[in-house]
């Protein structure tokens, strides 16, 4: 006996048991949420639900039959389909009979099947059902062959996969479940709406969800109620996730001389009993104070519960304490979960209607594909019988010489009989399947089958006009039956006709009634329009300030404080929006949220503002490096993009669009390695150009149009400039203006003297400008006119460049030659021993001023206007003095903190420049 149980160890095999363990719980929950938890998206059934009317299908249980016993049909449904207790699967049964449950019941119920007040339904042995009216549409079609069939779980019996239902029960039903790691809560709706938005996509595939929700503005359930808000609820319905704010339906009126508040209708699945405990709970704790006596006087007929209020008790105030207190308000969560194709998805409502429809279609197309071989194999052996009657003389001899039905039947089929009379029938009814030769046919088994089994009063000339009277009518039938299968159109047609039979006899008035409340009103509406001042810090706090509290000064003004600046802190960004812009906020993971102006912290110019760490979401080391506003412009989508580089040299642009819709906690803004960071993200038109700049010393110009738009927002795009040294690394990207000259033209405007280019950057005296040039010694200008030098010196843009030694210089950016993108660049510094590495290259203007900072702490402020203009090639000159081992690690454009005339900033005395040195006034470009 030991021998033949024990284990033979050399075929066992070794398993990892945290593997066994994780293929096992995904096949429980898969099992789980497939054949257990969730509905089908096609019936809107689970398959214990399916099982039960299935059963009482093959019972022949209809509404136009007996009722018989639940635990009969509880038997049944246990022993052939569902192999589990027969408590749930009664349960399963009462809840499809129940009219507070289900806005459609399919089980017609006689007896106990519970109440609103949560009273459990009577013993299944008391309780007797039947298949209610509406019921016959999930399953008139069943016996054509309209749904695939499967094994039951013994395998000696076979059920639907799916019921033939002819309406969307999934959405007029609901549902609701918990599967494993997910559930479903699907509301009921109005079996009227619903179809006319069936209707309404047969009638045009291409209708949109918004045209949808009109048809279905939202869930209508059996318990009626007063939906809050519109937009809620449509939104909701759209996405298929959200939630509705469901309040009781109430009226106040006078009961012995006396206000009284009587709730007729009450939120769906509110435990009616429940509701009344409470409220008193709430009297008792003085909660609720003015109510004086409350009871329950709902019948067959309806709810009706009465609240008689105190003589100086206010009915309105008691009423909106219930709403507030109790579930005579509550929130009904929205969690559309359905299996399509055995798959568990998320479907608003019409993805929900066009699985339907598709499914619909299905059906029909197989429910007359069958019915046209039963009419095809109908007429096939009316045409034998017809030929067994033309023939007849020959068919009964031949018959009565026969030994036995299978010698008759081989007989019969052996020889080839005079069809004259026949052939015009086989043309009828399109059916080809008789052997015919000149004239004369065989029969086929099937006919000669017929023939042995036909009775004799067949051979009567009345039998005979009968047999062609039907061949007639199955030849419509058939030809119908085609046409419907090769026109798509007419199929649509017919399931729109049944879907609009069904809505005539079962579809009743919407319960649930929709109210606007102030949960529509788009919270932007109540916001004025305002300028306000947004600045951001380089410690990360922000604040937004009334544009109005800098009051306009006259030139030379000292300005207003627009913040007070902590020694640890400054200002890098001031920005002027309006309330109702967006501001997009980049980190360095590759994450974009979204904020509009109105959201930010409202202060005043001396305060410092809110932490950007407290207003996003952001992770644990997560930080916004870019911080960018969507342009307002009603063509701003035809007009601008968006710009992204990367660490690694890519670059990708997107459309504005990709970034109107952000939820509050953020999406990926582009998708990057583990070992690559977003560097800069910048607003940018057609025209405009990328500037990329690398720690080892090249920069690189080229249009942005250069960079196709994507569409996808998990690329890191295409390369922008090509790293060519090991180690190297862009380390900041910036937008420039178009330059709109040659290179000749941008050869010859560079020789012109840099005294002579800053001086018609600041004045309109062309003359003087030209004097300058012929004080310089270029007589003729060769490739361009003293007018076209100066158009290009007032828009000429100035690249600050800085490294970790301290060194920086500024160069001009017409010196930087306009390249395809994917090139090494051209040199922008030296990266010698002397300067090292690059920190950052951007542009600036002369009023600018710039905070450097070091690894060991040390933070200098400079005025942007003291650091020499020289050529692309040169070294730069030393910035900040540097202690020994100290090296640079972050250079910032810093704003000049006070705000004065014409929403301008004001210069410092710091920031003044030398009365030997005029200001350059050039377009300020916005920085990474």
């Amino acid at each position: 006996m030991a021998d033949n149980t024990a284990i033979n160890l050399s075929t066992s095999l070794p398993v990892s048991i945290e593997g066994e363990m994780r293929k096992s719980y995904l096949d429980y929950a898969m099992s789980v949420i497939v054949s257990r938890a969730l509905p089908d998206v096609r019936d809107g059934l689970k398959p214990v639900h399916r099982r039960i009317l299935y059963t009482m299908h093959e019972m022949n249980n209809y509404h136009d039959k007996p009722y018989k016993k639940s635990a009969r049909v509880v038997g049944d449904v246990m022993g052939k389909y569902h192999p589990h207790g027969g408590e749930a699967i009664y349960m399963a049964l009462v809840r499809l009979a129940q009219d507070f449950s289900l806005r459609l019941p399919l089980i017609d119920g006689q007896g106990n099947f519970g109440s609103m007040d949560g009273d459990s339904p009577a013993q299944m042995r008391y309780t007797e059902v039947r298949l209610a009216k509406v019921s016959s549409t999930m399953l008139a079609d069943i016996d054509f062959a309209t749904v695939d069939f499967q094994p039951n779980y013994d395998g000696a019996e076979e059920e639907p996969k799916v019921l033939p239902t002819q309406f969307p029960n999934i959405l007029v039903n609901g549902g609701s479940g918990i599967a494993v790691g997910m559930a479903t809560n699907i509301p009921t709706h109005n079996l009227g709406e619903v179809i006319d938005a069936c209707c309404a996509y047969i009638a045009n595939p291409e209708v949109t969800t918004e045209e949808l929700l009109q048809l279905v503005p939202g869930p209508d359930f059996p318990t009626g109620g007063i939906i809050l808000g519109c937009e809620r609820a449509k939104v909701a319905l759209a996405s298929g996730r959200g939630s509705v704010i469901v309040r009781g339906k109430t009226d106040i009126e006078e009961i012995g001389g006396r206000n009284a508040i009587i709730i007729k209708e009450i939120p769906y699945q509110v435990n009616k009993s429940e509701l009344l405990k409470h409220a008193e709970q709430l009297v008792r704790d003085k909660v609720i104070e003015g109510i004086s006596e409350m009871r329950d006087e709902s019948n067959k007929l309806g709810v009706r519960m009465v609240i008689e209020l105190k003589k100086d008790a206010v009915a309105e105030v008691v009423l909106n304490q219930l709403y507030k207190y109790t579930s005579l308000q509550t929130s009904i969560g929205v969690n559309m979960l359905a299996l399509n194709h055995g798959r568990p998805m998320m479907m608003g409502l019409r993805p929900i209607i066009v699985a339907f429809v598709e499914f619909r279609e299905e059906v029909v197309t197989r429910r007359i594909a069958f019915k046209l071989t039963k009419a095809r194999d109908r007429a096939h052996v009316l045409i034998g019988l017809s030929l067994a009657v033309a023939n007849i003389d020959e068919v009964i001899a031949m018959i009565k010489s026969s030994s036995d039905p299978a010698e008759a039947r081989q007989k019969l089929m052996d020889k080839f009989w005079n069809a004259q009379t026949v052939i015009p029938l086989l043309k009828l009814v399109d059916d080809y399947r008789n052997e015919l030769v000149d004239n004369k046919c065989r029969f086929t088994e099937e006919q000669a089958t017929a023939i042995l089994e036909m009775k004799l009063s067949r051979l009567t000339g009345l039998e005979k006009n009968k047999i062609e009277a039907e061949l007639a009518e199955l030849a419509k039938e058939i030809n119908s039956f085609l046409e419907l299968l090769a026109s798509r159109e007419k199929l649509m047609a017919l399931i729109n006709t049944e879907l609009l039979e069904i809505k005539e006899k079962y579809a009743t008035p919407r319960r649930t009634e929709i109210q606007v409340s102030d949960l529509d009103v788009d919270i932007e509406d109540l916001i004025q329009r305002e300028e306000m001042v947004v600045t951001i810090t380089m410690g990360g706090y922000i604040k937004r300030v009334p544009l109005v509290t800098y009051r306009a000064q006259k030139r030379g003004g000292k300005g207003r404080a627009a913040m007070t600046v902590y020694e640890d802190d400054m200002t890098t960004d001031i920005i002027v929006a309006n309330t109702h812009t967006t501001m997009l906020f980049f980190s360095d993971i590759g994450k974009v949220y979204r904020l509009k102006v109105y959201k930010l912290p409202l202060g005043t110019p001396q305060s410092k503002g809110r932490a950007l760490v407290n207003l996003l979401p952001l992770a644990e080391g997560e930080k916004i490096n870019n911080v960018t506003v969507l342009p307002q412009d009603e063509n701003a989508d035809e007009q601008y993009s968006i710009m992204f580089a990367t660490r690694k040299g890519n670059i990708r642009r997107n459309a504005l669009s990709a970034f109107y819709s952000i939820q509050s906690n953020g999406k990926i803004a582009i998708r990057l390695d583990e070992d690559d960071k977003l560097i800069g993200v910048n607003i940018c038109r057609d025209t405009d150009h990328v500037f990329l700049c690398t720690k080892r010393g090249k920069a690189l110009r080229s249009p942005a149009n250069g960079v196709r738009v994507f569409k996808s927002r998990t690329s890191d795009g295409v390369r922008g400039i090509k790293l060519a040294k090991e180690g190297d690394a862009v380390v900041s990207m910036a937008i420039l203006s178009e330059i709109s000259m040659t290179i000749e033209k941008r050869e010859e405007f560079l020789k012109i003297p840099l005294e002579a280019r800053l001086q018609v950057a600041n004045t309109v005296n062309i003359e003087m400008f030209g004097a300058k040039i012929h004080e310089a010694g270029i007589e003729v200008l060769q490739a361009l006119t003293v007018e076209e030098a100066a158009v290009l010196a007032r828009a000429e843009q100035f690249i600050l460049t800085l490294t970790e030694n301290g060194y920086g210089k500024r160069t001009s950016a017409y010196e930087y030659r306009i390249t395809a993108r994917g090139g090494q660049g051209v040199a922008n510094i030296d990266t010698t021993e002397r300067n090292g590495s690059v920190i950052a290259s951007f542009p600036v203007s002369a009023t600018d001023q710039i905070i450097v900072i070091t690894n060991a702490g040390t933070l200098i402020r400079t005025v942007v206007s003291t650091i020499r203009i020289t050529g692309r090639n040169a070294m730069g000159v030393k910035i900040m003095d540097l202690r020994e081992g100290e090296k640079v690690v972050s250079v910032t454009r810093v704003l000049s903190e006070n705000m004065a005339d014409n929403d301008q900033i004001p210069l410092e005395e710091s920031d003044i420049l030398p009365e030997n040195q005029e200001e350059v006034i050039v377009e300020d470009t916005p920085t990474s």
